[in-house]
């Protein structure tokens, strides 16, 4: 019978047992309907999310809402939005009580004294030209000067089809203020033209998306599984999609028969009352999907169908320590 200790020499194995402890069990947190940006192809907006229901102002309803997240089990808090950065009060109810990570753009700097190693993705959605046409702004001049060589900040870098061959230049520019990186690619929710794929395309990017991560092993954090699931929505065989993701509201899930999945996992709106059907959007296609963290899970609640080899197990491994290094549950 084919086991981790079996399948792994000590080196690995190790690393293995660093990840098995760590037991993370996360839910996605809508902070507020507003943002100060309106990009093209953000899932909130493109599917009127923040129409569901409103903000819910009281702050001691937020403090209340964290503590039963606590109880039921949550010990990640993933906050998005709109824009978090917004209402710093609501992200320092989930701050004093669970590990967090803050999803931003970056246009407003989250004050240090206040947060001082809560982490925070900013979000970037390729050179100037596409974040101009994309996001109406260069956010990347604003956002490198509120987290320059900040330790607990990196970049969650979102590729169009218009960065093929330019993604090293924007990886450098990252390395060159001492953040990390992780690679996204874009799924064009709203259809802007020019930005969606090819399968063409997306096997070229595999290979740039690799090529990066050997030059800039110190930046990029990654893994070559996790391009190859991402890049082509195959894992093992199997097609990514509504009967295989792993990040749907647990009490939204009727599917059947039940998938792999993320405990217990929830996104809740704004209000702390309704809950979305996904991580992403419930008038996404599922079937085109290219959500990075939509893809990480899936590899990770799969750990039984990567048992069949030692390289399997390993990619398996990498993926876990990739979102672990992501979260800092590990160092990176």
């Amino acid at each position: 019978m084919k086991t981790v200790s079996t399948l792994l020499d000590p080196e690995w194995h190790e690393r293995y047992k660093r990840i098995s402890r760590l037991n993370i069990r996360s839910s996605i947190y809508d902070v507020t309907n507003r943002c100060n940006l309106r990009c093209k192809g953000c899932f909130f907006f493109s599917s009127d999310e923040h129409k569901k229901s409103p903000d819910e102002m009281d702050i001691a309803k937020w403090d209340a809402f964290v503590k039963r997240e606590k109880e039921r089990g949550v010990n990640l808090a993933i906050l998005i939005g709109g824009e978090p950065t917004l209402y710093l009060d609501r992200i320092e109810s989930f701050y004093k009580q669970l590990h967090t990570f803050c999803a931003s753009n970056g246009l407003i700097k989250v004050p240090r004294e206040r947060f001082p190693d809560m982490i925070v993705g900013i979000s970037l959605w390729g050179d100037e030209e596409d974040e101009k046409t994309l996001r109406g702004k260069d956010t990347f001049s604003i956002s490198r000067r509120n987290y320059d060589g900040d330790k607990y900040a990196y970049y969650l870098y979102t590729i169009t089809p218009r960065q093929m061959g330019k993604i090293e230049h924007i990886i450098k520019k990252i390395r060159d203020i001492g953040l990390k990186v992780q690679m996204q690619i874009l799924s064009n929710d709203e259809n802007v033209d020019g930005f969606s794929w090819t399968t063409k395309e997306l096997s070229d990017l595999r290979q740039e998306m690799d090529e990066v991560f050997e030059k800039y092993p110190d930046t990029v954090i990654s893994s070559k599984y996790y391009h190859e699931v991402l890049t082509t929505g195959t894992m093992l065989n199997r097609k990514f999609g509504w009967m295989e993701c792993p990040s749907v509201t647990r009490p939204l899930d009727k599917r059947s028969p039940q998938p792999k999945r993320l405990i217990e996992f929830i996104r809740w709106a704004a209000d702390l009352k309704t809950m979305h059907r996904c991580c992403t959007s419930e008038t996404r296609d599922c079937s085109t999907c290219k959500d990075g963290a939509a893809h990480m899970s899936w590899v990770m609640v799969n750990k039984r169908a990567h048992m069949q080899s030692a390289k399997d197990l390993k990619n398996w491994i990498e993926v876990y320590e990739m979102f672990a290094k992501l979260y800092q549950f590990i160092p990176w």
